[in-house]
């Protein structure tokens, strides 16, 4: 697929006329459907009226990072003393978002938007962030897809069986959500007076545009999930670009809704006031576990006291993760917002029973405490978890949520949030994050951001823990793993060079013929003297 440049030209000499400063990079199926000029000024408009502002909520993320690779720690905040301890609440759910026991999560291909639209499930996230590789291609067919959803159109014929998806009627389908990327993402194929536009806007932007109004009129929304906020400030600069949307698009002041996922370490101190930014359109919080998990490994990424065990060994029975939960959960009742659980990613297990029903088991007792410990509902990544998921939900929680559980047990301090875990480095746990990497990477490389690997969905979240942990580890002065082997890239060129023999078939591995690519990078990001903020910044050069 070639690259093209379209560029619209001022036809009026010193006044800027429609398409004036549009560059408009790449060529998908159908995008003129989706791009049009109209759309396209609308893009223009939300990057000339914000993009200064996210620039500094930007810079303010490297300052504070400065801080903490200082040495400092994070912390509530002096100066929104009087939010967190002021007697306000968020305003009124809609009737569409009372009741989100059980939500599934996935890319936007036309395939998964059926069928998550059709699982049963209460809420359908779909997802421009973690679980889609960023070509132009998936974004422009993802935008389509979802167009035609909110239309009722949406059909999908699969070319290698041929077997035809259709969405359920309206009433009978899950209320969709839209993610789109974070503020620290660019779109390099739009591009307004020279610079690349936000891909977070560029995503949210496009989805309201065009559906907007269509929503609205059902009482839907548009309703949103807003990723990798770090700070009251990125939020409200969200609720500042909404609030122009809303006027531009003649929507009702606060129709909007937005649920905010707390995936960040600096933002855990910050809910009280995410709340408070949004307080006119938030529904709620959600526990983004294994991006909080890779936040933590981040922020403390030179603090040798603060190194994690393997991934496997950091459960939601740590205590560091009990107390963000927990105080998630206070924090959300105490405003009359709903406090969403955490993913489950297993997916089924064909053909070995045992295995399938031990890793159930495991989906059984993370949801079973997510609703006891007070939660309002969960996330799921595969269609086969939603009977289980809303099983234990059901039994566990008649009413439509629960924020009358107010959690005034919970006293959490700082010191609560940043204690690290104990724990081991195994040989198994060292050579599977090397795996992970190399095989998400590969795949997201080659167009694919939701991978099953070893019976679970793995996703950017997953990936960037196993990238960061091995970035900590090596660079830590002393480590060893249980067995007394020293942790050094020694070890790690072992692991990368012995990575491929244990494919049988390369060729049937998602994004097989990206593999090397994908282990020099890890080799080159790993050696690295500073931890690289997120994998996708430079992964994202490499594509289209």
């Amino acid at each position: 697929m070639s690259a093209v440049m379209t560029q619209w030209q001022d036809p009026r000499p010193g006044q800027r006329g429609p398409g004036a400063g549009i560059e408009l990079s790449g060529r998908a199926a159908g995008q003129e459907q989706v791009l049009t000029p109209a759309a396209l000024e609308f893009l223009a408009d939300l990057h000339r009226r914000f993009e200064p502002a996210r620039q500094a909520r930007l810079a303010a993320r490297r300052e504070r990072q400065a801080f903490f690779d200082a040495g400092g720690l994070p912390g509530f905040r002096a100066d929104t003393a009087a939010i967190r301890a002021g007697h306000w609440r968020v305003a009124p759910l809609p009737t569409a978002l009372l009741d989100r026991r059980v939500e599934i999560t996935g890319p936007v291909d036309p395939k998964m938007v059926i069928n998550a639209l059709n699982s049963g499930a209460k809420v359908y996230m779909a997802d421009f962030e973690d679980s889609t590789a960023p070509t132009w291609a998936n974004l422009i067919a993802g935008q389509r897809a979802l167009a035609a959803a909110v239309a009722g159109t949406l059909e999908f014929t699969a070319p290698d069986t041929g077997k035809r998806y259709a969405l359920k009627p309206f009433e009978q389908q899950a209320v969709l959500m839209v993610r789109p990327r974070g503020w620290h993402l660019d779109e390099k194929h739009l591009r307004v007076d020279g610079a690349a536009v936000s891909g977070g806007l560029f995503d949210l932007g496009l989805f309201a545009f065009h559906n907007a109004a269509a929503l609205a009129a059902k009482d839907r929304g548009p309703y949103f999930y807003l990723p990798k906020l770090q700070s009251m400030e990125e939020a409200q600069l969200w609720n500042d670009a909404l609030e122009h949307i809303e006027r531009e698009l003649e929507l009702e002041p606060g129709s909007i809704k937005v649920t905010v996922l707390i995936e960040t370490l600096p933002a855990v101190f910050e809910m009280d006031e995410i709340l408070h930014a949004l307080r006119s359109r938030i529904a709620g919080l959600n526990c983004g576990r294994w991006d909080y998990v890779f936040s933590y490994l981040k922020t403390f990424r030179t603090h040798r006291d603060k190194i994690l065990p393997e991934r496997g060994q950091v459960t939601m029975t740590q205590p560091f993760l009990r107390a963000y939960s927990e105080l998630l959960i206070q924090t959300c009742h105490k405003r009359g917002a709903h406090a969403m659980g955490g993913m489950a990613a297993q997916i089924p297990i064909n053909g070995d029973e045992a295995a399938n029903e031990a890793a159930l088991a495991k989906v059984r007792a993370d949801k079973l405490r997510e609703v006891t410990a007070g939660h309002d509902g969960t996330w799921v990544a595969h269609p086969a978890l939603i009977p289980l998921a809303m099983h234990i939900f059901d039994e566990r929680m008649p009413t439509p949520h629960q924020q009358h559980v107010l959690r005034e047990d919970v006293l959490v301090i700082a010191e609560d949030l940043i204690k690290p875990s104990f724990g081991t480095i195994t040989r198994a746990g060292f050579e599977g994050n090397v795996e992970v990497c190399v095989r998400y990477l590969a795949a997201w490389l080659d167009g694919s951001g939701c991978v099953p690997i070893h019976w679970l969905m793995e996703d950017a979240a997953t990936a960037e823990i196993a990238r960061t942990q091995l970035w900590q580890w090596l660079h830590a002065p002393s480590l060893f793993l249980d067995d007394g082997t020293p942790v050094d890239f020694a070890l790690l060129e072992r692991a990368l060079i012995g990575l491929p023999s244990r494919f049988a078939d390369r060729a049937a591995l998602p994004g097989g013929a990206k593999l090397d690519e994908a282990i020099a990078m890890l080799d080159e990001l790993t050696h690295a003297p500073t931890l690289a903020e997120f994998l996708t910044l430079p992964a994202y050069e490499r594509i289209d």
